[in-house]
């Protein structure tokens, strides 16, 4: 699976910020059902980018996918590659690297770029050309693809962000162009016309609706404005944010046939890791057919010095090390990389408004989202309709629950009770914050779905949310250059 690659940093700079329209297209297909996601599954070309890693970060809330676009243009026809200027041998390097983090809600993606030329150090490795084993080794992190594959990739990326990486997706010339194209295209606006000899690009002013190929020559154009690949990237997320506009907009997420259509052709040249299966697909997908572009947040990691110059290495891209953390400190804790607008604090009842009464009606914080917690509740007293009305406030309060409760064994349960798989004990502790004195029982096997056995006592629902004391973060607030997608759309 890893071709050699140029080392010498010359090859080309391309940027495909297909990764959340990816997540959303590929992953939505779950909406078709479990056949044709099986079929979906099977043109998906495999590779084992964690094989043998160690020391790796702590998996923590949401999954955590690693994109990384490589030049590969196999599949375009000669005609395309004249067309677009995509000219010369591939290398099958990457040149565009980003993390798209999909809250444990399923509410959320945060897609975060890291730019090709960050100074970092690659761990000991071997390489993928020589089969010679390497030292750890300054370097620029573009070049991890080149010595190491897709393994050395992230190895290197969870060195230096301390973020687990769950999924691996690779795209290529091919993966972007069929999606655009069959999205019907992805409209652009911009103030003045856009011209680049070196990519092709030529685009009057005002709105364009680019095919796969006009989009392919926009996104890799770098030769607009200051040229540099932090400003090409700004460029390229708002790219992405129509992509998702135009993907969500027009229904593709809940028409099966359109779906598949599209999905096929994403599909037909990825390359993702072995753990990313129909399961996967189906159970994130499921979740995701609500998806808008207000649903994702951009930003780019904090850089110190974007000229820093480093021996052997000439003009690297260095990080401030203290934003950046912040950054992937939000990212680990599962928390919004925007601002967040602050929660108002309810009155009780019949209370003027007294302090107390204002901490009594406040929201209990946990740290898994309600919205990823399935939750059956089963009426375990002789009151009629208990069991459906505690359902209700669980729903309320953003719990995913099952909408068919039902009757327990027993009808004089006295202490509500709440039955977990122990490999899901945070989300049991969430759902026990809503159900306070409830009972919490372990039952190995059960699987995700936790069951509320609702008893005479305890079974009073009181309102949850995530907050950020819930992890011993540090309160929400923006972390880098973050910003919704809907603010990033590139047309109104």
């Amino acid at each position: 699976m890893r071709a050699d690659a140029h080392k010498d940093g010359r090859r080309p700079r391309w940027g495909v910020r297909l990764a959340t329209a990816l997540s959303v297209l590929v992953l939505g297909a779950s909406g078709v059902g479990h056949v044709m996601v099986n079929g979906l599954n099977g043109d998906v070309n495999r590779l084992d980018p964690f094989h043998g890693l160690t020391d790796r970060p702590r998996d923590t809330g949401g999954v955590n996918f690693l994109v990384v676009g490589t030049d590969r243009r196999d599949k375009l026809s000669h005609e395309q590659r004249q067309k677009y200027r995509l000219g010369g041998a591939a290398c099958d390097c990457t040149d565009t690297l980003m993390l798209v983090h999909l809250s444990a809600d399923h509410d959320r993606a945060s897609v975060v770029s890291l730019p090709r030329d960050s100074y970092t150090k690659l761990p000991a490795h071997t390489d993928a050309g020589t089969g010679k084993r390497h030292a750890a080794v300054p370097a620029k992190l573009n070049s991890a693809y080149a010595h190491g594959g897709a393994h050395l990739t992230v190895s290197t990326v969870e060195a230096m962000t301390g973020v687990h990486i769950d999924h691996y997706l690779e795209v290529d010339f091919t993966s972007f162009m069929r999606t655009v194209d069959v999205l019907g295209g992805v409209p652009v606006c911009t103030e003045e016309a856009l011209s680049d000899s070196h990519s092709g690009l030529n685009l009057p002013a005002g709105r364009t609706n680019l095919d796969g190929g006009r989009a392919l020559q926009y996104v890799r154009a770098r030769h607009l404005g200051d040229g540099s690949d932090l400003s090409r990237m700004k460029r390229q997320q708002r790219f992405l944010a129509s992509v998702i506009e135009k993907a969500t907009g027009n229904g593709v997420l809940m028409n099966p046939v359109k779906l598949r259509e599209v999905s096929s052709a994403v599909l037909d040249s990825v390359r993702a890791d072995d753990g990313l299966g129909t399961e996967q697909m189906l159970e994130l997908g499921r979740a995701m057919r609500r998806f808008t572009t207000e649903s994702s947040e951009f930003a780019s990691v904090p850089v110190e010095d974007s000229d820093f110059t480093v021996p052997k290495l000439g003009s690297t891209v260095k990080w401030d090390e203290r934003k950046a953390k912040r950054l992937f400190d939000a990212l680990r804790a599962d928390r919004p990389l925007t601002e967040e607008k602050p929660h108002k604090t309810e009155r009780a009842d019949g209370d003027g408004g007294s302090e107390q009464a204002g901490k009594a009606a406040r929201p209990a914080l946990v740290r898994i989202p309600p919205g990823s917690i399935r939750v059956q509740v089963e009426n375990g007293t002789d009151r009629e309709g208990l069991a459906r009305e505690v359902e209700a406030k669980l729903g309320g309060t953003g719990f995913d629950t099952t909408g068919t409760p039902g009757v327990a064994a027993r009808n004089d349960v006295s202490r509500t009770a709440i039955a977990y798989d122990p490999r899901w004990d945070r989300s049991a502790k969430t759902l026990a914050k809503a159900l306070p004195g409830a009972k919490l029982v372990e039952e190995t096997g059960r699987g995700p779905v936790m069951r509320v056995t609702v008893g005479e006592k305890h079974h009073t629902v009181r309102r949850v949310r995530v907050g950020s004391s819930a992890s011993g973060a540090e309160p929400s607030r923006p972390a880098g250059d973050a910003v919704k997608g809907d603010k990033q759309v590139s047309c109104s």
